[in-house]
C-alpha cells in the first residue's frame, strides 16, 4: 500500500502546488513510484505545473462514476517514467461541492492506487473537505510563507486540523461521538474539556491523539528580510494544539520558480542548480528520511 503525504496551506498563493509537484518529481527520481494527486477541488492546477496542459480525464470523471477506480485516472507524465498524476476536478459547482458520500468513496479509493508514494495537493483553507483530505494521509505537510498573514493562517489551519482529527478519531471509535460531534469548537482545549467530562478516559484518549499528530512545515519564499520564528511557532503549537511541528525545509525566494511555472515544468528540472531547486531537493531528502524512519518504527 502506498504511503500518502498530504500537502496543504492555511491560505492560497503560498506555492503549495509548486512544492508538491517538485517533491513528487524528486522522489520519482529517487526510484519511487510516485503519484501526484490534485485534490484542490474546484481549483486544480497541478497538471499544468508538470506539463499536462489538457488532461483527457480528470477527477470529475471519477466523481461522476464515468471511471470507477481512482488508479485508472493516474496518467503517465513525460518528465519522468516513475511519475503519474491524478488531475483535479474541473471548475463546476457540483465537483467543487462534492457530497459526503463522494468524499468517502474518494478517500477509500486511495488505498488501491498503485504507487510507493502518493503526494496529495490539497486546496487552501479549512473546509471540512480540505481538513479531511489533509488528515487522511500518513504524513502531513503544511506550506507557508514568512508573510505574517500566512503564518497566522497556518496556525489556524493546524489548530482546526487537530480539532478535526480528535473528533474523527472519537467517531471512528464510536466513543462519545454524538456528545462531541454536535458542538462547535474554537480551541483544542475545548475539545479536551468536553471529552474529559463525557467519559473519564476521554481526555487521555484525546491527548494521545494530539501527540500523534506531528505535521511538517515547508517555508516558501524565504529571504534575508522575510523569515519565520520557527521555534516560537513550534512552541505555540505545542502549547495550544498539543502536537509537534517539524521544519522540513526552507525554499528561498528565487525568480527561477516563476520561470519554471511559465515553462510548465518543476524548477528541479527547469533550473536544477538554482537556489530554489537545491532547497527543494534537500526538502525531498528530508521527506524521504521521514518516510524511512516511519517505516522502521512500524516494523
Amino acid at each position: 500500500m502506498a504511503c500518502v503525504i498530504s500537502v496543504a496551506s492555511g491560505k492560497g498563493g503560498v506555492g503549495k502546488s509548486v512544492v508538491s509537484a517538485n517533491l513528487a518529481l524528486v522522489l520519482a527520481r529517487k526510484g519511487k513510484q510516485v503519484v501526484l494527486a490534485d485534490l484542490d477541488v474546484g481549483g486544480a492546477d497541478a497538471h499544468v505545473l508538470v506539463g499536462l496542459l489538457n488532461p483527457p480525464i480528470t477527477l470529475t470523471d471519477f466523481l461522476n462514476r464515468r471511471i470507477e477506480h481512482l488508479d485508472d485516472l493516474a496518467q503517465c507524465l513525460s518528465i519522468h517514467p516513475n511519475l503519474r498524476i491524478i488531475p483535479g476536478t474541473g471548475d463546476t459547482l457540483a465537483t467543487a461541492n462534492m457530497a459526503y458520500a463522494q468524499k468517502r468513496r474518494l478517500i477509500r479509493n486511495f488505498q488501491n492506487v498503485r504507487a510507493d508514494v502518493i503526494i496529495v495537493d490539497i486546496g487552501a483553507g479549512a473546509s471540512y473537505h480540505t481538513l479531511d483530505f489533509f488528515l487522511m494521509a500518513d504524513h502531513h505537510v503544511a506550506v507557508a510563507t514568512p508573510d505574517p498573514t500566512s503564518v497566522l493562517d497556518l496556525y489556524r489551519f493546524i489548530k482546526l486540523a487537530a480539532i478535526r482529527r480528535v473528533l474523527s478519531m472519537f467517531m471512528m471509535q464510536d466513543v462519545m461521538a454524538e456528545g462531541l460531534a454536535n458542538r462547535d469548537y474554537s480551541s483544542v482545549e475545548e475539545v479536551l474539556d468536553v471529552a474529559g467530562k463525557t467519559d473519564e478516559s476521554g481526555r487521555a484518549f484525546a491527548e494521545t491523539t494530539l501527540r500523534d499528530f506531528q505535521p511538517s512545515l515547508v517555508l516558501n519564499r524565504v529571504s534575508g528580510r522575510a523569515r519565520v520564528n520557527v521555534p516560537q511557532l513550534k512552541k505555540l503549537l505545542k502549547e495550544y494544539v498539543g502536537g509537534d511541528l517539524t521544519l522540513l525545509g526552507e525554499i528561498p525566494e528565487d525568480p527561477a520558480m516563476e520561470q519554471a511555472v511559465r515553462a510548465y515544468v518543476p524548477v528541479v528540472q527547469h533550473a536544477p542548480s538554482s537556489p530554489a531547486a537545491v532547497a527543494l531537493a534537500k526538502t525531498a531528502d528530508a521527506l524521504a528520511q521521514l518516510l524511512r524512519d516511519a517505516s522502521t518504527q512500524a516494523a
